[in-house]
């Protein structure tokens, strides 16, 4: 489904929280697109205008817009802009985004993305998956298997009482403690909205997990109990698409980062063999959040075998896009073009000790048609995702160490008191305009983490 559709913002005449609403009911739809293929939104602003909510240092004002998550189009209206394009209550806005013939095939997501509003839109769950067809042209075996689409998203926690009891319990966070934070949990993660679901697989099939992790600022260190993950993708880029040779890396546990994505073949364990999907502690660092285990959902027997959805299976030919060895390698010998530096302190939240407004100029220009060096550092005591706007970037070092497997994707974990060192993708003419990068961390970036880039 790749429209036209109608899409709505609500607001929960109950709860007062921020919501989609699509063909009547309060379920973001899965967007569906093959390479080539425009997505149309209409997109109707029918929140309230007296918000019960409270965004980033106000009340929040109950604007918003969208932002497509990791697709190579362009950052100018009507496309992936989010910098004129806002809708405040009672407004429309009318998307028409352009999905490259030789965008990657994979997972991408939507969100809102209004400026000091998208922190407490995401946390509500304003999100939605995109699927850019075509990945079975690189893993044929994927033709046949069932497809499970998961959006990881939050439910807070009341900060005393029975429902906090509860949730933890159903999510077996059992040590809260996690880490170096020294602060009480906030939140569970969910799967689709459902707390601990039950995933059916019978034992030995083989399914295609597709994983989005929608929270603003949980981190989700995916495992199996005794199982793995034979990746196909990270962040939308199968590993062929770049490196032919590569169809897939078997890992036991994948970290996605607020944003990250993954997609993956799960086989099912052995029969009356007890397993479940979760996620692992993440130290997030001494000023970070609490990041402790939990329980996703439960892995089991399959009751039905019927109902399965059939992967499309595309006529055509994978596009390969080999990168000169060289061209890689004369970036990362050369100095950095650009670097950003990460930093915080009680007032806010900065890149290169600049707090980002809507009226910000510009921090730097690009010319399209390069592979840059940039490095991304982090002077504070957390973790910070790094993510940019319209391309991908190969991660190649990390803490100035060259790293055993490269990788290449739209966010990236900058550690405590580190760096990374990325080559970015600046190649592709269909860019152009005023694009963002920033921390992921949705409430790092309402508080100024961010900043304008234009290519040209």
């Amino acid at each position: 489904m790749s429209g036209p559709f109608t899409l709505e913002a609500v607001t929960d005449p109950v709860s007062g929280k921020s919501q989609f609403r699509y063909d009547g009911h309060d379920i973001p739809p899965v967007v569906r697109v093959r390479p080539g293929e425009d997505i149309h939104i209409e997109y109707i602003n029918r929140l309230s205008r007296d918000s019960k909510e409270k965004c980033v240092m106000m009340p929040c004002t109950n604007g918003t817009n969208l932002h497509f998550h990791g697709l190579h189009v362009s950052p100018e209206k009507p496309q992936d802009d989010v910098l004129t394009m806002s809708a405040a209550p009672g407004e429309t806005l009318r998307y028409t985004v352009e999905v490259p013939r030789n965008q990657p095939p994979g997972l991408y997501w939507y969100h809102t993305h209004q400026h000091m509003e998208s922190y407490r839109q995401d946390l509500d769950g304003m999100s939605g998956a995109i699927v850019v067809e075509g990945i079975d042209r690189y893993i044929p075996e994927l033709r046949g298997m069932e497809e499970r689409i998961m959006v990881l998203r939050d439910v807070e926690l009341d900060e005393h009482g029975a429902q906090r009891t509860m949730l933890m319990n159903k999510v077996a966070m059992l040590t809260p403690a996690c880490g170096h934070s020294s602060e009480q949990p906030e939140r569970v993660l969910t799967i689709n909205g459902a707390v601990r679901p039950q995933i059916e697989i019978a034992p030995g099939e083989r399914q295609f997990w597709r994983i989005v992790n929608a929270s603003p600022d949980l981190y989700a260190d995916l495992e199996i109990d005794g199982g793995s993950f034979e990746v196909v993708a990270l962040d939308g880029m199968p590993f062929a698409f770049h490196d032919p040779g590569t169809r897939s890396r078997t890992l036991g546990h994948v970290l996605l980062a607020p944003a990250g994505r993954m997609e993956a073949i799960v086989t099912g364990p052995p029969a009356h063999h007890r397993s479940t999907f979760h996620t692992r502690c993440f130290d997030t660092g001494s000023d970070g959040d609490p990041n402790p285990a939990m329980v996703l959902a439960d892995i089991v027997p399959r009751s039905d075998r019927g109902g399965l959805r059939t992967m499309v299976q595309d006529s055509g030919t994978p596009v390969y896009e080999s990168i000169p060895a060289a061209a890689i390698h004369s970036a990362e010998d050369a100095e950095p073009r650009f670097t950003a530096v990460f930093t915080e302190d009680k007032s806010g939240f900065y890149i290169n000790g600049k707090k980002f407004d809507m009226e910000s100029p510009p921090m730097l220009t690009v010319d399209i048609g390069s592979y840059q060096h940039w490095r991304v550092m982090n002077r504070t005591n957390e973790v910070h995702p790094f993510h940019i706007h319209q391309v991908h970037f190969l991660v190649y070092a990390a803490n100035g160490t060259p790293l055993q497997q490269t990788e290449w994707l739209d966010t990236v974990n900058v550690p405590v008191e580190g760096s990374v060192d990325l080559v970015m993708d600046f190649t592709d003419p269909v860019i152009r305009g005023t694009s963002l990068f920033h921390c992921h961390l949705l409430n790092h970036e309402d508080k100024g983490m961010m900043a304008k880039v234009v290519f040209r």
